[in-house]
């Protein structure tokens, strides 16, 4: 994974993040409680992986990230 800081007032790569960070908290953190801070962390590792490796999108034509990339560089 690669930083992206944009200039100031050139967000553009903040709306896919507020939007990634807000699946995650729907299907993952709302109505749970975490013990500890290493027990959140390894959760958000873990849908990280899953989202990236298992979950599909509609938007990258029913695969997953992952799926698209690798179809992406075979190109």
């Amino acid at each position: 994974m690669t930083q992206s800081m944009s200039r100031v007032g050139k967000c553009i790569d903040n709306g896919p993040m507020e939007g990634f960070w807000g699946i995650l908290k729907r299907e993952r953190y709302y109505g749970k409680r975490f013990t500890s801070r290493e027990v959140l962390v390894n959760m958000i590792e873990d849908y990280i992986t899953y989202y990236n490796t298992r979950r599909l999108q509609r938007g990258l034509g029913v695969l997953t990230p992952l799926e698209k990339h690798e179809l992406y560089f075979a190109a």
